[in-house]
């Protein structure tokens, strides 16, 4: 596992004196934002009201342009999962370049190393899984999911929940559950959505002690109302990360997928975000929770952060899909290929998903001793290191919490932590570290987070 020594306040969000590269060849912050403006979409989003310029990472630490180091606890957006520039990872793709390894071949081509993938993936699958196909994101991977499920079944209606997300391409637009991601042209033909399994904002006005799963009994009620009776597929986050690490209870899964297959669909569930070690001791969540899934898909953590997705399936599927073609122009090359199999191979190898568990216990359990001294916090929530802090103005009417969930990053910023956040009203810290973060590092967000809930206050 990789280990580094505990960060302090002299480190954390301070110059380094050991810092190599030096700001001067770096480009101004404000010269990159002005061009930004000229030149990027203005969808494009930015992180903090004073923008990080990141150029360089190591373990669970990066360093902005002008030398500061920061406690990554986001995880380059939950996509670093066996820790930043990995020994192991540098030395191999390094040792490819020397060799003059070819980049980029495709899958019309024989190469050992997505086949090597595939068969490292399927061994953690869970059982019936047995085939592999290899995207360049989660937003692919989604895609020929629902894709295939549509072929498999001939039917084209997808059920998804509200505040789920599943991807920027018009396909899994159509299956997301948030106003401010979708586009007025975007198609919602065919996409369903049913309540969501939300427990702190329960929509059936429900408590942990008297829930009866109705949030899962909506899905059969979708179904009948708004459907022919049968449905393609549904697709499902085992923790629905844009939506704010939003946690369902595990018996909610035994009973929609119950319900998917009593209607004929495929269950496909979106590990895009909480694969790859993150949420459970096995690599996959679906796997941990028993979730009867048709297929899985994954990216993000599952590649370490190259640019790769991936999707398992039963034979049943991948058969069905004879006599047509499908073709990804980089899925499976062998830069990336080699990479998530060197990343599954290092979480298992370092037991990054234990440590993961372990971690996540203790940031949970120091995250809720948090709520009684600060009233902002209305829940604390989530699966091993996907850990969601839910900010709300009191916690009677649950008000949404927006600005002073932005505030509170920018405070963590200054105090070296880096954390995203996420939640349709944006009132949602999300915490997504590199899975390989120890005991003194998880105390020493708490403490930060708790520091900046102190001047936070102090504000008001």
């Amino acid at each position: 596992m990789t280990t580094a020594a505990k960060p302090t306040s002299e480190h954390l969000g301070s110059p380094v004196a050991d810092y190599a590269t030096a700001t001067a060849s770096h480009p101004s912050n404000a010269e990159l934002i002005n061009k930004r403006q000229q030149h990027f979409l203005p969808t494009a989003l930015l992180y903090h009201a004073e923008p990080l310029q990141l150029v360089k990472a190591q373990g669970e630490y990066v360093w902005d342009s002008e030398g500061r180091r920061y406690l990554d606890a986001i995880g380059g957006i939950v996509c670093i999962s066996a820790g930043h520039n990995h020994p192991r990872i540098k030395q191999a793709l390094r040792q490819m370049l020397d060799d003059d390894a070819i980049q980029h071949t495709s899958t019309l081509y024989l190469s050992r190393y997505p086949v090597e993938l595939a068969e490292t993936l399927v061994a953690e699958a869970p059982d019936g899984l047995d085939r592999a196909a290899f995207t360049n994101s989660g937003s692919e991977a989604n895609e020929l999911a629902l894709m295939a499920a549509r072929h498999a079944t001939g039917e084209t209606i997808v059920l998804n929940l509200r505040h789920g997300y599943h991807g920027g391409t018009a396909s899994t637009l159509a299956q997301c559950g948030h106003h401010n991601w979708r586009f007025r042209a975007q198609p919602n033909a065919n996409a369903v959505s049913a309540l969501e399994p939300y427990c702190y904002r329960c929509p059936f006005q429900q408590k942990p002690e008297s829930c009866a799963l109705e949030c899962a009994q909506n899905v059969e009620t979708t179904i009948q109302t708004a459907t022919h009776g049968k449905i393609a597929a549904m697709i499902v986050e085992p923790v629905m990360g844009v939506g704010g690490f939003i946690t369902p209870p595990p018996a909610y899964f035994t009973e929609i997928t119950r319900i998917v297959h009593q209607y004929g669909g495929k269950y496909i569930s979106d590990e895009v975000q909480t694969g790859a070690g993150r949420c459970s001791n096995d690599l996959l969540l679906s796997k941990a929770l028993d979730i009867d899934a048709d297929m899985i898909t994954m990216a993000k953590g599952f590649g370490n952060g190259a640019a790769i997705g991936g999707v398992l399936m039963s034979s049943e599927i991948a058969d069905a899909l004879a006599g047509k073609l499908y073709f990804n122009t980089f899925g499976g090359d062998p830069y990336q290929t080699v990479q998530a199999k060197l990343t599954i191979d290092i979480i298992k190898q370092e037991k990054l998903a234990d440590n993961a568990m372990a971690m996540g216990s203790r940031l949970l359990n120091g995250l809720r001793d948090l709520m009684p001294r600060h009233e902002l916090i209305g829940d604390v929530r989530g699966r091993g290191l996907l850990m969601g802090i839910e900010l709300v103005k009191d916690r009677k009417s649950k008000a949404y919490a927006t600005t002073e969930t932005a505030r509170l990053m920018d405070i963590c910023k200054d105090k070296g932590l880096l954390v995203g956040k996420g939640g349709l009203f944006g009132n949602v810290i999300r915490i997504a570290p590199p899975l390989s973060i120890n005991a003194d590092q998880v105390d020493q967000m708490i403490e930060t987070i708790a520091g900046a809930l102190h001047e936070l206050a102090r504000e008001a």
